[in-house]
């Protein structure tokens, strides 16, 4: 069943495809847990490239996006050469983004790390924090604010 927010929206995510590299491992013979949020990085700026927004053309638009939050749930281990399948999907674009995202294996499909970050709009020019995303944003994801109950 379609989520009723989220109709007649476009599709928000972007999903990867990734092999940890030997030197992403720890010395236990799995990937370091800092190294997912390198993975991550990597989904996040495909999904926004996908929108023609990604980190050049933000910056061309007056405005930085700073992560200010980030959490990372690690189901499995990741170990080195295994394929993994990144989804991001932009679950949030009002006041701030927040982005979802899941990594599994592609060969089974089971759930290894659940993670969301969250950005906030910066002008660049007067370093100041935007309350509400710019309309950039917005147009760049062919959506719309929405006002009031039930839009």
């Amino acid at each position: 069943m379609a989520d009723p927010v989220h109709v007649g929206l476009p599709e928000l995510s972007h999903e990867i495809e990734l092999s940890p590299a030997f030197h992403d491992l720890d010395p236990m013979d799995v990937v370091w847990h800092g190294n997912y949020v390198k993975y991550l990085e990597i989904a996040r700026n495909a999904l926004m490239a996908r929108f023609d927004y990604d980190y050049p053309q933000m910056k061309e638009s007056g405005y930085a996006w700073p992560i200010v939050d980030m959490r990372l749930k690690y189901v499995r281990s990741l170990v080195y050469g295994q394929k993994v399948r990144i989804r991001a999907r932009i679950v949030e674009w009002e006041n701030r983004l927040k982005i979802d995202y899941q990594v599994r294996c592609a060969d089974s499909g089971e759930v290894l790390t659940k993670a969301h970050s969250i950005q906030v709009a910066v002008d660049i020019a007067t370093r100041e924090m935007c309350w509400v995303c710019p309309p950039v944003l917005l147009d760049k994801l062919g959506v719309r604010a929405r006002t009031g109950k039930g839009a």
